[in-house]
This record gives C-alpha cells, sequence and structure tokens, in this order.
C-alpha cells in the first residue's frame, strides 16, 4: 500500500488534539455535471443503499482504535447527490455512527441535496433521521445557465427545492456560481437576489472554474473575461455584505451564527474521519499528524475487504503548507497560537514567509493573528506557494480547494 513520506518521531509535538468531525461520502448522482471534478459517477440503476450504509460503517469501524475516547463534533455527508439515497438509508447510517462513536448532542448533521432529487416529504424524512442541516446544490435560478450547466433541475424546481428545505430545517445553505457561460454581470446579480429572496442563512457564492479531467476541460464554453468575473465576484460580495451576511471564508457567507461548523473544522486544520469511496481523512495524535484515503471507484470500493487506498503519516515540512491552504481561506485568518496547536510546530518554522508575504501585502498580523488582506485573498495561490516546503502542492500547481472534502 502507499504510504504518505513518514518524519522522525519527535519533530511534531501536540500538546492537545483538535476537534474531530466526521465526512462519509455517497458518491452516485443522477447525471455527472459537466464542471464536477468530485468523486461523483452516475448511477445505473438502482443504488445499493444498504451495501453500501453497512461498508460505511465498517470504514468507521476500522478507523476506532485511532479516536478512542474522542467526540465527534460535526457529521457531513457529501457526494455525489446524497438525497439520491432514502431517508431509511441515512437513518440507518447515522444510526450506525452513534452506536460506534461519541457523537456530541449539539453536533452539526448536513446532508447535500440537489433539488431534482427531493421533495418536501424527504426532506422531513431527512430530519426525522437526524439531519439538522441541508445544503442545497442550485449553482443558478437562471434556466439558460442551468442549461449551459447540464443541471438536472429548472430554475422553477430549484426554488421550490429550497423552499421545501427550509420547511423542513433552520438550518440551509445554497451554492451558487458565477462566471458561468455567457453570464452578464446582470445576470449574476439576479440570481443573488433570488437567493436573498428565499431567505436561506449561508450562502456558497463559486466562481466557476474549469478543472482538468471534466467534460468542460475536454470541451471548454466561453466564459466571461477576468475583468468581468472579477466585477461580478464584488458585485455578490457587496449584496450578500448588504443583505447582513458575514463573509467569514473565501466562498462562504453566513447570518450570525450560522457558520458552518464542520468545514470550520476543515480551515482551521480540526481533525476528520473520512468514510466512503474516494473520502480522505486526518488524524491527529501526540507525536504525529496523520492522513488516509479510500479507495475512489465505486464497484472497487464496494468489492474490497479493505477499502484503503493509502494511510500514513504526513512529513513535518509538508504541516506548514496544509496548515496555511486550509487557514488562509478565513477572512479572519487564524490565532498564531493555532500554528502550532494543530501543526506541532513552532511558529519559527514559517516566520520567514509570513514575513515575506507581509512584506508583499498580502497577509497583516499583530502579536495575536494572521489575517490574510484583501490583496492576499485576491491572490491566495501566490501566498500559498509560500509556504510548499515539501511534495504538498507540486505537480499541478497549488488548489485552494480540496475535492476530497465537499465544503459548502
Amino acid at each position: 500500500m502507499p504510504q504518505i513520506a513518514i518524519e522522525r518521531p519527535g519533530q511534531v509535538v501536540l500538546t492537545a488534539l483538535p476537534p474531530l468531525a466526521l465526512y462519509a461520502h455517497i458518491p452516485w448522482c443522477v447525471r455527472k455535471c459537466p464542471y464536477c471534478d468530485f468523486n461523483s459517477h452516475e448511477r445505473t440503476g438502482d443504488l445499493p443503499e444498504r451495501e453500501y450504509v453497512a461498508k460505511l460503517i465498517a470504514d468507521l469501524e476500522a478507523l476506532l482504535p485511532s479516536v478512542w475516547g474522542r467526540r465527534v463534533v460535526s457529521i457531513f455527508i457529501g457526494g455525489g447527490t446524497p438525497s439520491l439515497f432514502s431517508p431509511e438509508a441515512i437513518d440507518a447510517l447515522l444510526s450506525g455512527m452513534r452506536a460506534r462513536v461519541a457523537v456530541d448532542p449539539m453536533a452539526e448533521i448536513t446532508l447535500e441535496a440537489n433539488p431534482g432529487t427531493v421533495e418536501a416529504a424527504r426532506f422531513r424524512g431527512f430530519r426525522a433521521a437526524g439531519v439538522n442541516r441541508i445544503s442545497v446544490g442550485v449553482q443558478s435560478f437562471d434556466d439558460r445557465m442551468l442549461i449551459a450547466l447540464e443541471r438536472i433541475h429548472s430554475a422553477q424546481e430549484a426554488k421550490r427545492g429550497v423552499e421545501a428545505a427550509l420547511a423542513s430545517f433552520d438550518n440551509v445553505n445554497l451554492d451558487l456560481m458565477y462566471g458561468l457561460p455567457d453570464q452578464t454581470i446582470e445576470m449574476a446579480q439576479s440570481d443573488i437576489r433570488a437567493g436573498l429572496a428565499i431567505g436561506v442563512p449561508h450562502i456558497s457564492a463559486y466562481q466557476l472554474t474549469i478543472e482538468p479531467n471534466t467534460a468542460f476541460y475536454s470541451r471548454p464554453p466561453t466564459l466571461p473575461d477576468h475583468d468581468a468575473s472579477a466585477d461580478m465576484q464584488i458585485a455578490v460580495e457587496e449584496a450578500l455584505a448588504g443583505a447582513g451576511y458575514e463573509r467569514y471564508e473565501t466562498s462562504a457567507f453566513a447570518r450570525p451564527g450560522h457558520r458552518c461548523k464542520h468545514n470550520l473544522n476543515y480551515w482551521e486544520f480540526g481533525d476528520y474521519l473520512g468514510i466512503g469511496a474516494g473520502a480522505h481523512g486526518k488524524v491527529s495524535f501526540p507525536d504525529r499528524v496523520t492522513r488516509h484515503e479510500r479507495i475512489k471507484q465505486p464497484r472497487d470500493y464496494m468489492s474490497a475487504s479493505n477499502t484503503l487506498a493509502r494511510e500514513g503519516t504526513v512529513a513535518a515540512k509538508e504541516l506548514p503548507f496544509e496548515f496555511m491552504l486550509n487557514a488562509l481561506r478565513l477572512v479572519d485568518g487564524f490565532p498564531l497560537a493555532l500554528f502550532q496547536e494543530r501543526t506541532g510546530l513552532p511558529l519559527s518554522r514559517v516566520e520567514p514567509q509570513l514575513k515575506e508575504a507581509e512584506q508583499k501585502g498580502l497577509i497583516k498580523r499583530d502579536w495575536q493573528r494572521v489575517r490574510p488582506t484583501e490583496r492576499g485573498r485576491l491572490f491566495l495561490n501566490e501566498l500559498l506557494a509560500m509556504f510548499v516546503g515539501g511534495s504538498a502542492g507540486r505537480g499541478s500547481g497549488v488548489r485552494v480547494s480540496d475535492p476530497a472534502t465537499r465544503i459548502s
């Protein structure tokens, strides 16, 4: 089994373990979107709900020795389109999780949903199963844009789907995209106004990017130019701020009290167990930080007796980049003490890079905290590249998001 490079013992010293979350990946969808580079696969026939839930629970059981005594603070069921699974299957999954790990009574439990795969009764079933947060992948309220993105729902279905979610859940996220094929700034503003009118407490607003291994990469659509996309971003951010939404991460906006706890744990370099096809995880120990990854292809994953594709210890020289890759996405940055708490390394390890970033106007810092500046947020790749010290981030360049774990 391939291994991540192992650093010599004693170089990493964690005095306390970070919060622990749990991510479950359900890889099937009705149709693969041409821009999607997540581990998602079009379903063919009936979904193997019972068998797949059993596999997820087996993954969790295999991870138990590494997290004995630790409490799970959040659960995220991502995909694919997890709402394709029945409420009964989600109930079985969550019940199996609670039977094996201590789940905080106040844990945030998110399920991703597609407006084309749910209705009000299904949302009520998910709520009864224990889900308390829904993330709805709308992307646009414009039928022309939805056709260009090859989404399976219409604008009217999108609106009905979000309204049905709000009827059962107080905590709802809405995914929207801008910079879409032939989109104008007026169209992007109209999408945001439609999302605000529905009244969800959390909005994730992303610019469409063309990623390798997607259909759009093979046949690129005509996208707005850089300046037009930048204007859309500014317009989106101003509209959300004017409506009382706080921007707390690169693409995340929330009303007070509705920041996504699960995603904050990622960005603050917390721990998370990854179960399901292609899922990634991170687990810390007093003397090391480890990562694990599951077999990606659903067919291979389902037939494997051991679903691990990779596991090992993250080299100490790679930890600064991994920490910054997450923490510098946050608008408020991170407390200085958090770097040593989560990596087990002294802050002096990154002092030269922090000094350089400060001189370039990419961060600002005081005796308590490091924050990216507006310039740093606009040139996040340049900022992150300063912290690449090992193999992390090499090859295809620095990415500011990790498709191994859905963020919404």
